[in-house]
């Protein structure tokens, strides 16, 4: 039967900061220093909602399909209070812990820099273990291979994965830009552990689950990755971010990405960063 992210409730509230990484900087947090785009043509991309409302409103004069954050939407996004994102049917526990997650998905390139923070101080959290896990270009899912209607490899492990933060807070992580699946926009997922220990077999075990959410993307940037092999064959109708009934135009405090890109062309790939408030003691 096919699932949805709807099909599991959402989860209750926590208390969740989420900021772009200008915002980062302006409480000396490094959410990791994003490399410009060659310019080859003036844009101005706006996300969806208002600064007022912790949404995201990206300007810049980079190439289209470039999001740069700014401060007022950063500012706005500061100790904003944020219901979790539902976790949805795919999760599988024991993800390994590892900064490159790709293994040998085609895609474009995609960084994450994902800086934890505790709200009620802004300090770094070290020693996190931040998770993602997200499908690939066709919409599939490791160990759920089949349920966007495409048949491939499935070993159960491909684009799931995560990383110990440092004492700056900061988690990297690589991979490949997220496709879709039927009723969802593209996403990532994410969890925040803390005290979690390392095993053997480079998994992790115990700790406490203070996060649980879903990164987002312009859709500007999705609508120029779509165009390109190997999204372009993945034969389900995409829904946009404006659509998503989870993201709910919800901006930087939903998990929307500030996004810039590697390169001069959307091939060369892009580097998504927030900044992700918890209550540690959740």
């Amino acid at each position: 039967m096919l699932m949805t992210d709807l099909s599991s409730a959402p989860m209750g509230r926590r208390r969740v900061l989420l900021a772009g990484s200008a915002a980062a900087a302006a409480i000396g947090i490094g959410a990791g220093t994003a490399a410009a785009r060659p310019e080859s043509a003036a844009a101005s991309d706006t996300a969806a909602g208002s600064a007022a409302t912790g949404n995201a409103t990206a300007t810049g004069s980079a190439a289209p399909g470039t999001t740069t954050a700014t401060g007022t939407r950063d500012a706005a996004a500061i100790c904003t209070l944020t219901k979790e994102l539902t976790e949805g049917p795919y999760y599988l526990d024991h993800a390994l812990v590892r900064a490159d997650v790709a293994e040998d998905k085609k895609g474009v390139p995609l960084e994450l820099v994902l800086t934890a923070v505790d709200t009620a101080t802004c300090a770094p959290l070290d020693k996190a273990l931040v998770e993602i896990w997200y499908c690939d270009a066709l919409g599939e899912y490791s160990g759920f291979v089949g349920n966007n209607g495409h048949q491939e490899p499935d070993n159960g492990k491909f684009l799931r994965g995560g990383v110990l933060t440092g004492t700056d807070g900061v988690a990297r992580l690589t991979g490949i830009y997220p496709g879709w699946y039927r009723g969802r926009c593209i996403h990532v997922h994410l969890k925040v552990h803390t005290g979690v220990t390392l095993t053997p077999d480079g998994s992790f075990t115990g700790g406490n689950e203070i996060h649980t959410g879903q990164l987002f993307f312009d859709e500007k940037i999705t609508e120029a990755v779509a165009k390109l092999s190997p999204y372009s064959t993945n034969t389900v109708p995409r829904t946009p971010l404006s659509a998503d009934g989870i993201y709910g135009n919800g901006g930087t405090a939903a998990g929307l990405l500030a996004v810039t890109a590697l390169g001069s062309t959307p091939s060369a790939g892009y580097r998504g960063t927030l900044t992700v408030g918890v209550d540690p003691d959740a």
